[in-house]
């Protein structure tokens, strides 16, 4: 599997994460504060969290198809995206169980 592969999820998953806690925070200023143009920044937020969850789950699937992972895994790691700070959590472990993967699958160093 390519390094790119990985790189793509983890940098949806960062975006994904941060736009969905900024949209829970807009949220509690919309509705818990009313705070002025709260309205129109949960607006933006929610559309682009929308459309980027989107690229996300196909970079999600991409990698989970890549590494073979089993349906429940794969699930998992597609709903983290709609659960606030759970892409960075689920990110972490999977970046660490891949790099680790990869580094038992490195190619040994002929010796001349």
């Amino acid at each position: 599997m390519k390094k790119s592969v990985l790189t793509r999820y983890r940098v949806m998953a960062y975006t994904t994460g941060v736009l969905l806690v900024l949209l829970c925070l807009s949220m509690i200023a919309k509705y818990g504060l009313d705070v002025d143009g709260a309205a129109d920044f949960t607006r933006v937020v929610a559309i682009a969290h929308g459309w980027l969850y989107v690229v996300y789950l196909i970079f999600a699937f991409d990698l989970g198809s890549k590494a073979k992972w089993p349906v429940g895994k794969q699930l998992w790691v597609l709903l983290a995206g709609t659960i606030p700070t759970a892409a960075f959590f689920v990110e972490r472990q999977i970046s660490r169980e891949l790099d680790a993967r990869a580094g038992d699958q490195a190619p040994a160093v002929a010796k001349a």
